[in-house]
């Protein structure tokens, strides 16, 4: 269970700083406002993450894909062009949270 509600603070995440990229410096209201809701939803969901996950685990695993989710969005949706550097980054933080998981998930 832990992990489907780290899947949802992931996902509530990603959603927020999406917004936050339409919000305009947060001069639109609806965008604004779905930022605020995403980041409290998210933050809710990781609290109750870490009633079964390590800290450590869990908010490595809640950074890191949704630093690539967002880097992905931003390639695919938002005209960010694709670096070799950028997707070493995006490799490497993938790594890291697999490393991090198989190294002593608990």
């Amino acid at each position: 269970m832990g992990y489907l509600l780290l899947a949802g603070a992931i996902a509530a995440e990603v959603g927020a700083t999406t917004a936050m990229k339409y919000s305009d410096g947060f001069s639109k209201l609806w965008p604004s406002l779905l930022t605020l809701v995403g980041y409290v939803v998210s933050f809710s969901l990781l609290a109750q993450t870490l009633r079964t996950l390590s800290i450590g685990t869990a908010y490595a695993i809640w950074a890191g894909v949704g630093t690539a989710a967002i880097a992905a969005i931003g390639i695919m949706f938002m005209g960010e062009g694709l670096t070799a550097a950028k997707a070493a980054g995006i490799a490497l933080i993938i790594v890291g949270v697999v490393v991090l998981n198989l190294g002593g998930a608990h």
